[in-house]
């Protein structure tokens, strides 16, 4: 028995020890695996920072031509789009004007369009604030996502469309503050908001008037009845100021002012300059563009987007002219 006895112990003691062995060497297995996969995570998701440190680095030295220079970081609200135009045929009385144009202006941008006479650039603009007098056989204009050419022109300014005319009309016997004040009511209703107190309209008014340089006078008489063409245009921005709208197209604001009334219109657009507003800048000349600073610049011939740049373009057209775009078209 005393000698059994001992044989078991031994065999414990053997057993023991086996396991002891076992278990250091698992847990050495164990440690050891771990270390690896630690490592290959490490090394793939120090791979993974590194190549996104790198693309980042490559965006930020790309300019989008923003107006301070800003870079792609600054812009990535350029990827949602205010107004699309797609492939937009037009006519007036049988003569084809836009012939398949395309354009995508984004939220926030100014674009500006320039051309020889001829090219189609203010029946662009008629064509997107819907006046009746021309006939689209063809495309879309999409304000954030929404086809405007199934609206009529009220719908489509109380959806935030916006013209401002190369030549206002004088409307006898429509005051001016009555004009201004029909028109926001009309866009207040249009939104399901009540209409605008009276002291709170005079108010705005005022002050908006005192930054276009805009007398008290203007504003008591018949709209643009006997005002000068600088006067025009100030009341165009005027009524821009007051209606905030979405999309703004500025056909030829430029044309007829003097210096100082181009530098008073141009403060007026660029004090509306903001996220959720674009513009659409229609001209011919390059000394407009040093006021208003656009983001893009498109060239326009033959009823057609031709180029498309940075405002480098503008100072290049109006070195080289456009003869290499010259049509014979009316617009």
């Amino acid at each position: 028995m005393i000698i059994a006895d001992s044989a078991t112990k031994a065999d414990l003691a053997d057993m023991e020890k086996t396991l002891r062995l076992d278990l250091k060497a698992l847990k050495a297995g164990i440690d050891g695996s771990l270390r690896e996969l630690e490592l290959r995570m490490n090394v793939k998701l120090g791979a993974i920072i590194a190549a996104a440190v790198a693309v980042i680095a490559a965006l930020q030295k790309i300019s989008l031509t923003g107006p301070q220079g800003d870079t792609v970081a600054h812009h990535l609200r350029d990827y949602a789009n205010m107004l699309e135009i797609k492939n937009l045929v037009v006519q007036i009385e049988d003569n084809r004007i836009l012939n398949g144009l395309n354009l995508t202006v984004n939220d926030g941008e100014v674009a500006a369009i320039m051309g020889p006479n001829g090219s189609g650039k203010s029946t662009l603009s008629y064509v997107i604030a819907g006046k009746e007098d021309y006939e689209v056989l063809d495309g879309e204009i999409l304000l954030d996502g929404q086809n405007v050419l199934e609206m009529g022109a009220d719908e489509r300014a109380a959806a935030g469309v916006f013209l401002a005319f190369q030549y206002p009309l004088e409307i006898p016997g429509v005051g001016t503050m009555t004009f201004l004040k029909a028109c926001l009511n009309a866009q207040r209703r249009a939104r399901g908001e009540a209409e605008i107190a009276t002291p709170d309209f005079i108010r705005q008014v005022n002050a908006a008037a005192e930054k276009l340089e805009i007398n008290k006078d203007m504003l008591r008489r018949a709209l643009n009845v006997g005002f000068s063409g600088g006067e025009k245009k100030r009341m165009e921005i005027l009524q821009m100021a007051l209606l905030q709208p979405k999309f703004c197209v500025l056909d030829e604001t430029d044309s007829g002012l003097d210096i100082d009334a181009l530098r008073i219109v141009s403060e007026g657009v660029n004090a509306l300059r903001a996220q959720g507003r674009s513009f659409l800048v229609i001209t011919h000349y390059q000394r407009l563009l040093d006021y208003i600073v656009p983001d893009t610049v498109h060239v326009m011939s033959k009823g057609l987007i031709v180029k498309t740049g940075g405002k480098e373009l503008a100072k290049e057209l109006e070195a080289s002219g456009y003869a290499e775009y010259r049509t014979n078209e009316a617009a």
